[in-house]
């Protein structure tokens, strides 16, 4: 039951993780004009706006880094790793839940690039989702049932 999530898509996602967070300045800059709108913030403002643009970075990379090394142990139906994925999980559906719900997408530039990247991104989002929501879940049910 182990390789009911196989390493290979964990590691996948972990990639996937770490390159959202090196993409996101360049995501923020030139597709959302982003530091184009902090600007108009009060200058606290712009700061914590800038801090949680950090968190989400570092998160993204920091989930991804845990992805690539840990990969068994994401697997091994501890309490740290139901704890782990289930964080992981749940951060990941409430982005796409928040993307779905409130961000409309018709902002994006409407250039083939940024259209394609969105799809893209998107299905990023949806793949991190299932694989820590699967692994939560495998996580619990050892822990829990059997």
């Amino acid at each position: 039951m182990k390789d009911f999530i196989p390493n290979w898509l964990i590691i996948l996602g972990g990639i996937g993780q770490i390159f959202t967070a090196l993409i996101y300045p360049y995501i923020r800059h030139r597709v959302f004009d982003w530091y184009t709108d902090v600007k108009k913030l009060k200058p606290l403002n712009q700061e914590i706006a800038k801090t949680y643009g950090r968190y989400i970075q570092g998160l993204n990379f920091s989930f991804g880094v845990i992805a690539i090394l840990l990969t068994n142990d994401l697997k091994n139906q501890t309490h740290l790793a139901l704890a782990i994925t289930g964080l992981i999980g749940m951060y990941w559906v409430g982005k796409v839940a928040t993307q779905i719900a409130y961000y409309p997408m018709y902002t994006i530039p409407q250039q083939p690039i940024f259209k394609i990247g969105s799809y893209c991104m998107n299905t990023l989002f949806v793949l991190f989702a299932t694989v820590y929501t699967l692994l939560f879940t495998y996580n619990l049910i050892g822990i829990y049932f059997n």
